[in-house]
């Protein structure tokens, strides 16, 4: 099979990578996304984060893997519209979350709304690359629609989650949650702490700047 070319110095020339074939391409798991659409929605928006801004940006994690779905309509891997294509392009990462912006937010005002349509548009930026980042399958069509080429990083540290139930992925799913927790559920945590212990100091120097006046 030919190779697509990727860019210089900062990607893999591949179509396939590692000893993974495509079957095994439902990139990290579908909970994974969800943790990293929170993570950004608690690290990045205005407190307080309640159900109406964190779902949306959990599902900004997510909907890009509703086209495995084109598996079973026929729709080849490799095409433009198949798993890894198009949906997992930064373009459209940034068009849905201000698509979800603006069917859960539509009360706010316009630039409140547009401030969270960019966090939700973040979470779903970074499906992609997190893809990008797994050891089997295809590349991922992070520039689509101006290149269908598909890409992965230089380096590859997660386990790709397969696509399905069947048996053999059941087995690998332990060491597919394993990899997941280490290179992305670790880093998530600590994000989101450092985030809760920025604002508190900030409100405590807040209150302590209140106080001397």
């Amino acid at each position: 099979m030919r190779r697509r070319a990727c860019l210089p110095g900062c990607l893999l020339d591949c179509e396939n990578h590692g000893t993974l074939g495509p079957e095994h391409a439902a990139v990290p798991t579908v909970l994974t996304h969800a943790v990293v659409g929170w993570t950004v929605a608690k690290t990045l928006a205005p407190p307080p984060v309640g159900p109406r801004i964190w779902l949306p940006a959990i599902l900004a994690g997510v909907l890009a893997d509703l086209d495995s779905f084109g598996l079973v309509l026929g729709i080849p891997y490799g095409h433009p519209l198949g798993h890894r294509g198009l949906s997992h392009s930064l373009l459209f990462g940034l068009l849905l979350g201000m698509l979800l912006a603006a069917v859960f937010l539509h009360r706010m005002p316009c630039r409140e709304r547009l401030r969270y349509g960019l966090v939700f548009s973040l979470a779903a930026m970074l499906h992609g690359p997190l893809d990008a980042l797994t050891n089997g399958g295809l590349g991922v069509a992070l520039f689509a629609p101006v290149s269908n080429g598909r890409m992965f990083f230089p380096v590859t540290p997660i386990e790709v989650s397969p696509i399905g139930l069947s048996g053999p992925a059941i087995r690998r799913l332990a060491a597919v949650l394993a990899s997941e927790v280490l290179w992305v559920w670790l880093p998530c945590g600590l994000l989101v702490l450092t985030g809760v212990l920025f604002r508190r100091l900030q409100k405590r120097q807040n209150e302590s700047d209140s106080g001397l006046r």
